[in-house]
């Protein structure tokens, strides 16, 4: 596992690098055959999006990597995982470095290359088991999780739909802790049009659509804390030129998270007031998109269960295993939104993820194997009951 970590973390797989995509789902392939499964690479669509200019234009993704065996099984599981990392194709973090004997810095090392190896070697150890045939799985690796799974969502409702639990790869805090509870997150786009004039000579012609866009983040910004758990993070505006023009395109892009499902019914009615408002402005539009792409994931009681067994699968290897609720959302808040309950930090232990200190702890490769091999074996075997889990909603 650490010589495949620091072979893949040299391969830059940033979420727009569709090169470096094919070259790690190339390396994802060969490694996966070793489970004799049924290996598919399955074309996502495309999505719209909003440029920088206002224009709407399709985006194309990567295919995800699905390993299916035995899917007449008794008991299905889906383990979910992604080859994208956050890192572009020309930033500056490329490669692995050992910080010290036990921990190696290097991107994707802990999120989530090294996740999908414990994901590995896990089946390889269920393959071994005599109860194998009582156990069926279903590996879904995408290639846009680090941007929401825009284009996996539709994949990873399909297989969690099926499955009697999932299994997600994100990697453990430093100190093995799980994420428990999750928020759920949408990602927006609010496209503000005016009229461009010379700022001099008629400026009173011209409708500034800055301006307009100003009043609509802090109208936006205003609605944090309004429900429990919500925060409204105005995170982008694109649009502006030369000082002499008035502006005539603004694109606030903002990212939603919140706690309860019912409260994006009530959120999205404040986003449609405030996008009223604006557009109400003399000489302005305002256009409102995107969506919410991750519902929230509570700590339900199929999901309670779920982390019962792994606390139970962790104290037979020594392990304490403990969780906290957290802002951060993954491929998790998909599987549970399609009626699978899951646990979803089951990679590495690591941290400083999302930038260029990643660390993940080397010696937490072959713990965190071990973790996911015990649960797999003891769904198989029936002493864990993975069919009990959805008649617990």
């Amino acid at each position: 596992m650490i010589t495949r970590v620091k072979d893949w973390s040299s391969v830059n797989s940033g979420s727009t690098n569709r090169d470096g995509l094919d070259r790690q789902r190339a390396l994802l392939v060969d490694a996966f055959a070793d489970l004799d499964g049924a290996i598919e690479t399955v074309d996502l669509p495309e999505i719209v999006e909003v440029q920088s200019d206002g224009q709407k234009t399709a985006r194309a993704f990567a295919p995800s990597l699905v390993v299916r065996q035995r899917p007449k099984a008794p008991v299905q599981v889906v383990l979910t995982g992604h080859y994208d990392t956050v890192f572009g194709v020309d930033h500056a973090f490329q490669s692995w470095r050992m910080l010290d004997d036990d921990t190696i810095n290097g991107p994707g090392t802990a999120d989530m290359k090294g996740g999908l190896l414990v994901m590995l070697e896990a089946l390889r150890a269920l393959e071994k088991s005599p109860h194998k045939d009582n156990l069926g799985y279903t590996v879904v690796i995408s290639p846009d999780e680090e941007i929401g799974s825009p284009a996996s969502a539709a994949l990873l409702s399909k297989y969690g739909a099926l499955a009697d639990l999932g299994m997600t790869y994100e990697p453990a805090l430093a100190d093995g802790s799980l994420s428990g509870a999750r928020k759920g997150s949408g990602n927006f786009a609010l496209v503000v049009r005016g009229k461009a004039a010379h700022a001099g000579r008629e400026h009173h012609l011209g409708r500034n659509a800055l301006v307009a866009a100003a009043r609509a983040v802090q109208a936006l910004a205003v609605l944090t804390g309004a429900r429990d758990g919500l925060t409204i993070n105005p995170a982008k505006i694109d649009g502006g030129g030369p000082s002499n023009i008035v502006t005539d395109l603004a694109i606030i892009r903002f990212n939603v998270r919140l706690t309860l499902p019912e409260d994006a019914d009530w959120v999205m009615t404040q986003f449609e007031r405030i996008t009223r408002d604006v557009d109400a402005l003399d000489g302005i539009s305002a256009e409102l998109t995107g969506g919410f792409t991750r519902p929230p994931k509570p700590m339900a009681p199929p999901n309670a269960a779920l982390f019962e067994m792994t606390r139970t699968a962790g104290a037979l290897l020594g392990l304490s295993i403990r969780w906290r609720d957290t802002g951060g959302v993954c491929e998790g808040n998909n599987l549970w939104a399609a009626g699978c309950p899951n646990v979803d930090t089951l990679g590495v232990r690591g941290g400083s993820i999302h930038s260029a200190e990643e660390f993940a702890i080397l010696s937490s490769f072959v713990e965190r194997a071990q973790l996911s091999a015990v649960l797999l074996l003891k769904f198989a075997s029936g002493e864990f009951d993975a069919k009990s889990l959805k008649s617990l909603t």
